[in-house]
């Protein structure tokens, strides 16, 4: 039987007009059958801290450090996977055929899920619904990636349905927080700080492509 993976995928400062320099698109993934195992992890963290709300980067604050920490320390203790990619938007030409923004939007979608799957596995993809416009990127989505028979689901979800979105969102976060230079809120670099601990390595440069556990690609527009 071949085994099923869960991507959730989510999106941050990917707006031409948000004025913030990176476009960033990432995922957590899960294995199916430990869905179940992992969900319920999370939600004893949740209790465990009385903790209301989403889980999400914008949320990290000194009086909730402790579960934050908490599920970063889960996430690297398990066999739950990150990728994201990463473009300097500044770099994005739109003069140039094909190079619009909305083309490397989808192009980095593209590479975020091209070089991850392995064609003997099946794949759900899920994506965190932004818009009205959503469900038209989801169709452009499935026409890019048609040829890919492993992909079984694309669908949309939000992102309090789903406790893998919102931790995607907050390694996400921490990433762009990073890249943006902020240092204004102790909290958060401290989050930071204990991602990279487990890392050992920079949040600023692609990792090498095998690495699975926590994999970063910077798109290099030349």
């Amino acid at each position: 039987m071949n085994k099923t993976f869960n991507f959730y995928c989510d999106e941050s400062t990917h707006l031409l007009s948000d004025n913030e320099p990176y476009m960033i698109i990432a995922y957590v993934s899960c294995a199916y059958n430990q869905l179940d195992q992992h969900k319920a992890h999370l939600k004893m963290l949740k209790a465990k801290h009385k903790i209301k709300g989403e889980l999400k980067w914008s949320n990290v604050s000194d009086s909730k450090y402790s579960y934050y920490a908490e599920v970063i320390d889960y996430f690297f203790a398990t066999d739950l996977n990150f990728r994201a990619v990463i473009v300097d938007k500044s770099k994005i030409d739109e003069d140039r055929k094909e190079f619009t923004f909305n083309d490397f939007y989808y192009r980095m979608y593209y590479q975020l899920l091209h070089h991850k799957i392995n064609l003997e596995y099946n794949y759900n993809i899920y994506l965190d619904i932004k818009d009205t416009i959503s469900y038209k990127k989801l169709e452009k989505l499935k026409e890019i990636l048609k040829w890919n028979a492993s992909i079984r689901n694309f669908q949309f979800i939000k992102s309090y349905e789903s406790s893998f979105m919102q931790l995607t969102d907050l390694i996400m976060g921490a990433i762009n927080y990073e890249l943006r230079g902020k240092n204004t809120v102790i909290s958060k670099m401290k989050i930071i700080d204990k991602i990279k601990s487990h890392c050992n390595f920079s949040l600023n440069k692609t990792t090498p492509k095998y690495y699975d556990k926590f994999n970063l690609f910077f798109i290099d527009l030349k």
